[in-house]
């Protein structure tokens, strides 16, 4: 998990929401990826998406059996869908993400009917570094817009 926060870190220096994910098989990281929806514009450059595809390639096949996933926040929809996909047979998350999160805070995709995989789903590892990322990230948005601005938008409300 902690190569998986420096992933979040690095896409939040990149100017992206600070999300980072591993995947890991039999010990080793085999692919790696941090949000990089802002910097290709692209909507599905999500951390997870972009760790898979790279396992899969190091591994020259989209069959990830037996894979970990370790995510900084709480997988969406489109990425837990992808897991099940890619066989992955663990996902383990940080931070949950109560707009968008599909391991239970918004969705609850982790025990889908009728699927022929499943997968478990660890969650609050390392949650509040995670989190600290995150805050840290958004607060410097609000503050430069805020400067940008001209300092007429309103201070924000104290999120910890």
């Amino acid at each position: 998990m902690r190569l998986a926060l420096e992933e979040a870190r690095l896409a939040g220096l990149e100017g992206d929401v600070p999300v980072g994910c591993l995947v890991v098989l039999d010990g080793r990281a085999v692919g790696r990826g941090r949000n990089q929806v802002e910097r290709l514009q692209d909507p599905t450059a999500h951390a997870e998406i972009l760790a898979l595809s790279a396992a899969a390639q190091a591994l020259g096949s989209w069959r990830l059996c037996g894979a970990i996933a370790y995510v900084t926040l709480e997988p969406c929809a489109m990425c837990m869908g992808a897991f099940y996909q890619a066989r992955v047979a663990r996902v383990v998350y940080g931070a949950a993400e109560p707009k968008f999160g599909a391991c239970g805070s918004r969705l609850d995709l982790t025990r889908p009917a009728g699927l022929n995989h499943t997968l478990q789903v660890v969650s609050g590892v390392l949650a509040d570094a995670s989190a600290d990322l995150l805050r840290g990230f958004f607060r410097s948005v609000r503050r430069g817009a805020r400067e940008r601005a001209g300092g007429a938008l309103p201070p924000p409300a104290d999120d910890g």
